[in-house]
C-alpha cells in the first residue's frame, strides 16, 4: 500500500530521507564493503559514525563542555533505577508524577531510598501538569524528578519546576529534539530514541561531568555506572551500533532542516492544525487541559468506546495507522513527533472532518 501516515508513539515514524540514505548504504556503507550492522564497534569507520553522532547532537542542543553525552541501552526503564543508583547519595529524591512512566520511575526509586512524590496530577487522569513553582522539597534531596512531555496524556511541562536549587533530572523521551533546550538548567536529560530520533534500542543520556563518579550507592553493577561508559566513550561493551547509526543520520537531518528553533516553529503549525479541529468539532475532543498540551502526543475520543472503534479501523484502512490511544486510557492519540510531514496532519483533519460528517 506504499508508506501510510504513522501517528505511533514509539517506535515511530522516521523521515523518509533518512530510512532511503541507511537503504542505499546497507550492503556497503561509504567503501567499507559491509553494512554498518556488520562492523566492529572498535573500528575506525563506527568510531568516525559515533563522534559525528555525538558532535551533532551537541551542535544541536549547544551541550555545555562540562556534560557527556552518553549512548546507553536499556530502554528509559533502566533510567529509572540507574538514576537514584548513581545520584541518590543522601538517600532522598523528589519525585512529579504527571504520567504512567513517573509514576514507575517514582516506584522504581524507592526501592534505593526515600523517593516523595511531592506533586501529581493522577486526581484528574494526568491531563494536567500541577503547578510546580513552591513545591515541598526535601532539603536533603539529591534531586528533584520529572517526565517532561508525557506521552500516554499528551501533556507537557511548559515551564520547569522550581527546584530551590536543588538537581533537575528530567525524562525527556517523547520530546527530544521537538525544541531548543537549555541544557544547563538540568543535571541529567535523557531518553529513549525510539519516539523522535531513531530505532528502538538507543537511550542518550546528557549527564553533568560532576555527578558522575565512583560514589554510587553500594552493590551497583558495573554496568549500571554512569562512569563505566563516561571513562569509555560510550563504548565500553558493543553498544547498539546500527542504532546510533540511524541517531547520527537523523541528527543531520534536523540541521538541514534549520536545527531546532526551525523544528520547534513547525511542531507548533502542526500542533495548531489539529488542536484547532478538536476544539471546534461536534464528535472529537482533546483530553488535555489547553496550558498543559503536548506538540508531540495528542490525545481525543468521541466519547463513544464503540465509535472510537470505528474511527480508527476506518483510519487504518485510509492510510492513518496507529491511531488508537495507550491500553490503559483507550481513545486515540495521534503522535505528531519531528518526522510526521505537515501534510499528514491536514490530511488527518480532514479525515476527521468526513467522519464527522457521515457519524453526526
Amino acid at each position: 500500500m506504499g508508506r501510510v501516515y504513522n501517528f505511533s508513539a514509539g517506535p515511530a515514524v522516521l523521515p523518509e530521507e533518512v530510512l532511503k540514505e541507511a537503504a542505499a548504504e546497507m550492503l556497503d556503507y561509504q567503501g567499507s564493503g559491509q553494512s554498518v550492522m556488520e562492523m566492529s564497534h572498535r573500528s575506525k569507520v563506527f568510531d568516525k559514525i559515533i563522534k559525528d553522532a555525538e558532535q551533532d547532537l551537541r551542535d544541536l542542543l549547544n551541550i555545555p563542555d562540562n556534560y557527556k553525552v552518553l549512548f546507553l541501552q536499556g530502554g528509559a526503564h533502566l533510567q529509572f533505577a540507574m538514576i537514584p543508583m548513581n545520584l541518590m547519595k543522601n538517600k532522598v529524591a523528589d519525585y512529579i508524577v504527571t504520567g504512567q512512566w513517573a509514576k514507575r520511575a517514582f516506584k522504581e526509586a524507592q526501592k534505593f531510598g526515600d523517593a516523595k512524590c511531592i506533586a501529581s496530577s493522577e486526581d484528574k487522569t494526568f491531563s494536567y501538569i500541577p503547578d510546580c513553582s513552591d513545591l515541598p522539597i526535601d532539603d536533603n534531596a539529591d534531586y528533584v524528578y520529572i517526565c517532561e512531555n508525557n506521552t500516554i496524556y499528551g501533556t507537557k511541562f511548559k515551564t520547569l519546576p522550581n527546584t530551590k536549587g536543588k538537581d533537575l533530572v528530567a525524562d525527556v523521551s517523547s520530546c527530544f529534539l521537538s525544541e531548543p533546550m537549555d541544557v544547563s538548567k538540568y543535571a541529567v536529560i535523557y531518553g529513549g530514541a525510539q519516539k523522535n530520533i531513531g530505532p528502538a534500542g538507543v537511550v542518550i543520556a546528557i549527564i553533568r561531568e560532576d555527578l558522575i563518579t565512583e560514589d554510587v550507592l553500594p552493590g551497583t553493577p558495573t554496568m549500571l555506572m554512569y562512569k563505566t561508559h563516561a571513562d569509555n566513550d560510550s563504548l565500553y561493551n558493543t553498544p547498539p551500533c546500527y542504532g546510533i547509526y540511524i541517531c547520527g543520520k537523523v541528527f543531520k537531518w534536523l540541521k538541514k532542516q534549520g536545527g531546532l528553533a526551525a523544528m520547534k516553529e513547525r511542531n507548533e503549525k502542526k500542533a495548531k492544525i489539529l488542536y484547532d479541529f478538536l476544539d471546534e468539532s461536534k464528535l472529537f475532543k482533546g483530553t488535555v487541559e489547553k496550558n498543559s498540551r503536548s506538540l508531540m502526543n495528542v490525545p481525543f475520543v468521541t466519547g463513544d468506546a464503540d465509535l472510537d472503534a470505528k474511527f480508527i479501523k476506518e483510519a487504518t484502512e485510509a492510510g492513518f495507522v496507529n491511531l488508537k490511544g495507550h491500553r490503559s486510557v483507550g481513545g486515540m492519540r495521534a503522535s505528531i513527533y519531528n518526522a510526521m510531514p505537515i501534510e499528514g496532519v491536514e490530511k488527518l483533519v480532514e479525515f476527521m472532518k468526513k467522519f464527522e460528517a457521515e457519524n453526526a
